[in-house]
This record gives structure tokens, C-alpha cells and sequence, in this order.
């Protein structure tokens, strides 16, 4: 199994400072700072609204902060357009699937190796000499992917006929065969029932501990975020009001409030 980086105690991969993102009069996020350490499983929670999915959008260039810096191993993310940012290691899953559905898993697994892929149109349209050699090595990778995700019984299948759960998983798994060092986690049970989410769970663990990656998760099953992160961002109406482990977040006043209003 490919190993993208090296899992450490200390360190952040990602920084980001200042974050702060305008939407004429309304402020999407306000200040927004935090950082991701290297195999860290990092959380962001909050209310529909928070800010949530427009930090994703930052971190991978879908917008472009009025303030605020995003760094990935010290080098700027800002102003990169979001093929570059997959390039430098960042990849992400969606809430709505974006699955090609006449392609088959592996072939759907396949296109998240085109960025590594260097061999021109005319050696990879014959199938020769480096051409040949580069996707069996992706192919290769691939197949390693579809194992460590079970997604042997799917291989061939259509993914526009594949039950939803199974489509989530390969969802992830084409996600993870672009070879990231941050994997941005967009609500990745949405829609699942109880044995699916804890799938997606174990699925999730097993690519982080095999492959060593960071990974931001945004989701709204709070059970599964204190289950599985290392430490846990709340946001409210664009502002970062707790960082923390999930112990401490569950137990802060200022969370709870934002969850629960003043009922709490």
C-alpha cells in the first residue's frame, strides 16, 4: 500500500490563520484559524450555516478568502486553482455523489490517478513501452484501494447501479487512489443507516492507519465525530468558538449553546 506520508506526535501539515471570506454583506467566516497535524483525524462541526462546507471550499480552491493564509507543508494554497491543490496532495469527497455511472468502480477509481499520470496521448492511446508501464503501476494501486475498501464484489459494476452505501465507498475510494496527504471528509454517512455508517467508519480508520493521511471530517452524526477525531473545531455563524478534543467540546458551554440555544 502506497504510504503518502508519515504519521506524527507533533507537527501540523496544514496551518490555516485568519481565515475570512465575504459573500457581498455576509461573512461566511470570520477569522478562522486552526491547524492539522500529520495523521490527524480533525473534525469541524457546527450548526447548518457555520461555515463548514465554505472552509472545504477554501482549502481547495473553489473560493478565494478576502483575508487569512492556508499553508500545506509551509507552501500557500491561495490562489491556486484546484487542480494544482490536488497535485500538492489535497482531495476530497462530497456530500453528492459526482460518480461517472457508465464507468465501471475501477474505472471510476482510475481517473483519480490521472494527475500522477505523465505519459503523452499518442503512447497511452497504442498501450507501449512507458505508457503501458505506468497504468499497470496505477492499476496496480487501484486494486489496492478496491481491496482495502472491499469493493471486490463491485469491481465491474456500473456505478450508476451501485446501492448508495457501496457508491459512498467509492466515493471514497477515488478520493483516496489521487494519493493525498489531506483528505477533506464531506459528510461522508450522509444518508447512511446505522451498518453503513459503521462501514464508512472502519473503512475510514483502515485508509488513515494504512496510508498514513490526515483528514478533515465535516459531518452532522456527532456520535461518529466524538467517536473518530483527534480534536474537534466548532464553528458558529462563520466564527471558530471551540477547539478542542471531542471531550472538551462536548462539555463547553458556548458549543452546547450554539447547538441547543438557550434551552441548554
Amino acid at each position: 500500500m502506497e504510504r503518502v506520508s508519515e504519521p506524527s506526535e507533533t507537527g501540523a501539515l496544514l496551518e490555516v490563520r485568519d481565515l475570512t471570506l465575504h459573500f457581498g454583506g455576509v461573512t461566511a467566516l470570520d477569522s478562522v484559524g486552526f491547524e492539522v497535524r500529520r495523521g490527524e483525524l480533525f473534525a469541524v462541526i457546527g450548526p447548518n450555516g457555520a461555515g463548514k462546507t465554505s472552509i472545504f471550499n477554501c482549502l481547495n480552491g473553489v473560493y478565494r478568502p478576502q483575508r487569512g493564509t492556508i499553508a500545506l507543508d509551509g507552501r500557500s494554497l491561495l490562489g491556486r486553482a484546484p487542480a494544482e491543490i490536488a497535485t500538492l496532495g489535497v482531495a476530497r469527497t462530497f456530500q453528492n455523489l459526482g460518480l461517472f455511472g457508465h464507468l465501471t468502480v475501477v474505472e471510476n477509481l482510475m481517473l483519480g490517478r490521472h494527475h500522477l499520470m505523465r505519459t503523452g496521448f499518442f503512447s497511452g492511446m497504442f498501450w507501449w513501452g512507458r505508457a503501458k508501464r505506468e497504468e499497470v503501476a496505477h492499476r496496480a494501486a487501484v486494486e489496492e484501494i478496491v481491496e482495502l475498501l472491499e469493493l471486490e464484489p463491485y469491481r465491474r459494476m456500473p456505478a450508476g447501479m451501485l446501492p448508495y452505501g457501496v457508491a459512498k465507498r467509492t466515493e471514497l475510494g477515488r478520493a483516496l487512489a489521487m494519493r493525498p496527504r489531506l483528505l477533506l471528509l464531506d459528510e461522508p454517512v450522509a444518508g447512511m443507516n446505522l451498518e453503513e455508517t459503521e462501514d464508512t467508519a472502519r473503512y475510514l480508520l483502515e485508509a488513515r492507519r494504512e496510508l498514513g493521511l490526515a483528514m478533515i471530517l465535516v459531518e452532522h452524526d456527532m456520535s461518529l465525530v466524538m467517536d473518530l477525531a483527534d480534536r474537534v473545531l466548532a464553528l458558529d455563524f462563520g466564527v471558530a468558538i471551540a477547539t478542542g478534543e471531542p471531550g472538551e467540546i462536548q462539555e463547553n458551554p458556548q458549543v452546547i449553546e450554539a447547538y441547543l440555544g438557550g434551552a441548554a
